[in-house]
């Protein structure tokens, strides 16, 4: 299918394969027949999955990794600078960002479904895959994360459903060719590109215009920022939420030990299904009604949609379960935004628990310097709080925002540079019946694994 895009393209090389959406186009592009190497900076169990499939990668970045390739493609982490980037472009092989190849293969399939918005993204792709799969459907997916069921980020299907995230970062969600949207969430991130909320919305709403007139989008309707951003849209608009004035609905809602939510699924104020779900918190019980209000627009029988659905269990790094120590548990979430810190939060105190932990590592030093008020309001929900250094990511330090800094302003928060120090403390003061969170989008998931490596 692919040879229409890549015309004259036999041997393709990706700067940066390691990613999770690259390492997944680049299996796509694989399974075609193309030729692909890759590079990455560092190893990883996607870089090593990818060489056991034959993909040639190269530890590190040097011109000679690029060879006689046909197509170079990069993602907005890889700079002007890098010597296979430049390399590239000074012997005039054509070089994509990853956005553009992602939507030129969504082209291909009859119904490219796009999970937008500033959290949840991965969360809801991998919802609406499990529930297209257990209902006997043949997607292909892109997922930001690890999902047991795809045994992994993606998962190569027939030509019906494209099912991945779009992401605004950079807008590189305007570089694709949407048919469906599901809009979670609109706020203030990235503010290293975005200059503010407007610029963001408006971004959103260019994304939406993408959509062709017969085309559908799923938005929150309580989210004001997502309102605004549907305004003047061609294709159809179909609001969700927790509120029963919205096309689709939840009701009855209630949660068991395990925080997990339990509710009556309503369309137009009428009893659809009856769903109970395998995932925590208030906020995936909204997620759990956008991707039934999907699955009913395609046709799927809803109460099948729903039993389906409860067969999703999360995803790799979503308040994931690690283990238990010394009669604490230990779990690992991927939450960077003050408002997913927030429904982190609110998720584990519905659970059964003591103290609740949180190990906070703060990512790049724009979004900590920019929502720094943000942050010290709902970092202070924890009732034991530990904030480790910034993970700069494609950042440098310009030394105005620090992770003391921050532990400074918060009651009784604790700043530990050392993973293996923050596992001494907690093993230290952590009692039984605790809940230890790990969170942030960078390294601190190797804490929890300290944690409970512990002697």
């Amino acid at each position: 299918m692919l040879e229409t895009i890549l015309k004259n393209v036999k041997t393709v090389h990706f700067i940066g394969i390691g990613g999770i959406s690259m390492s997944a186009l680049a299996k796509i592009l694989h399974s075609e027949g193309f030729l692909v190497t890759g590079s990455d900076s560092s190893d990883s169990h996607i870089v090593r999955s990818l060489e056991q499939i034959g993909i040639q990668i190269y530890k590190g970045h040097k011109a000679a990794n690029i060879g006689d390739c046909d197509l170079v493609v990069y993602t907005a982490a890889i700079h002007d600078d890098n010597p296979e980037l430049a390399d590239a472009r000074r012997r005039g092989i054509r070089c994509i960002e990853r956005p553009v190849l992602l939507g030129e293969i969504m082209k291909f399939y009859r119904n490219a479904i796009n999970v937008c918005g500033t959290h949840g993204k991965t969360t809801v792709t991998s919802m609406i895959s499990v529930v297209l799969l257990e209902c006997g459907l043949d997607p292909t997916v892109l997922v930001g994360g690890e999902l047991a069921q795809i045994g992994g980020n993606m998962r190569l299907g027939g030509d019906e459903y494209f099912v991945c995230e779009a992401c605004e970062y950079v807008d590189s969600f305007l570089k694709f060719f949407p048919s469906t949207a599901v809009v979670l969430n609109i706020e203030e991130d990235h503010l290293d590109y975005f200059k503010d909320i407007n610029q963001i919305v408006d971004s959103f709403h260019h994304f939406l215009s993408l959509l062709p007139e017969d085309g559908a989008a799923f938005c929150c309707g309580d989210d004001e920022n997502v309102s605004r951003a549907c305004e003047g849209i061609k294709a159809k608009i179909i609001r969700y939420g927790l509120d029963g004035e919205f096309e689709y609905s939840a009701k009855d809602i209630v949660f068991d030990e395990k925080g997990n939510g339990q509710f009556i699924l309503c369309h137009n104020g009428e009893p659809l299904s009856r769903v109970s779900l395998n995932v925590p918190g208030i906020h995936n019980v909204k997620n759990a009604v956008a991707v039934l209000a999907l699955a009913d627009h395609l046709e799927l029988e809803p109460q099948a949609a729903a039993d389906a659905l409860g067969k999703f269990f999360g995803t790799h790094r979503r308040f994931e379960f690690k283990g238990s120590k010394n009669g604490f548990s230990v779990y690992d979430d991927y939450a960077h935004h003050p408002s997913e810190i927030r429904v982190t939060l609110q998720a584990a105190q519905n659970k059964k628990h003591n103290d609740i932990w949180c190990i906070f590592q703060p990512h790049t030093y724009t979004r900590t310097r920019t929502l720094f008020h943000d942050f010290v309001k709902v970092l202070a929900m924890a009732d034991k709080l530990i904030i480790t250094d910034i993970y700069a990511a494609r950042e440098k330090d310009d030394g105005s925002v620090s992770a003391r800094q921050l532990a400074e302003q918060i009651p009784g928060a604790v700043y530990i540079s050392d993973f293996h120090d923050i596992a001494d403390y907690v093993i230290q003061h952590a009692k039984e019946g605790d809940l230890v969170l790990t969170v942030g989008a960078g390294t601190i998931h190797k804490a929890a694994d300290y944690i409970l490596e512990k002697e």
